[in-house]
């Protein structure tokens, strides 16, 4: 399975990351989906102490190369929240957020038929993972539709137009 190569969702993510976490005191970080770890590499050098990161994934070569990039956080091969425990003070999460195309059904960028099926699974999971008083960051594009935000407060962090669409963080709060 590939592992996703850091671009322009990823850069934009991190800066939010980065523009958070001067912000707020985190306890706990799950970086789920860290595919590269380009998130946890962003909280680290923001001052997020490695061994208070979880990081999460569905590829298990992703999950050998965050095992040597990041000895002391915790590496999960997980299917989004099945092998997670606990609650976190920030989850990140750049999901594949892309609908199906006959050219891009790589399990890395295309999210399903409309490209929303992997983030409305993630949503109806992640409050039970979630502190009272936490947040996600979630990047999405203008292409993906029908997400079921399920009662969550958003709010608009960072926009960036790329070619054809343009990509949006949020910060959602329970």
């Amino acid at each position: 399975m590939e592992i996703y190569q850091p671009s322009d969702d990823s850069f934009l993510l991190a800066e939010s990351v980065k523009e958070v976490i001067k912000k707020d005191d985190f306890t706990n970080v799950l970086d789920m989906g860290s595919g590269s770890g380009i998130q946890a590499e962003t909280a680290i050098k923001a001052g997020i102490n490695p061994k208070n990161i979880v990081l999460a994934d569905i590829n298990p070569d992703a999950i050998k190369l965050l095992r040597k990039k990041f000895p002391k956080s915790k590496v999960i091969l997980s299917d989004l929240f099945e092998k997670i425990k606990g609650k976190y003070d920030l989850i990140i999460f750049n999901p594949p957020y892309l609908p199906d195309h006959e050219f891009d059904k790589g399990a890395d960028t295309s999210g399903g038929k409309k490209g929303s099926e992997i983030i409305n699974r993630f949503l109806s999971q992640a409050k039970k993972h979630l502190s009272d008083n936490g947040i996600i960051l979630l990047l999405i594009s203008s292409f993906t539709k029908g997400i079921d935000w399920q009662n969550y407060k958003k709010k608009l962090l960072g926009t960036k137009k790329i070619f054809f669409e343009e990509l949006y963080v949020l910060e959602i709060k329970k």
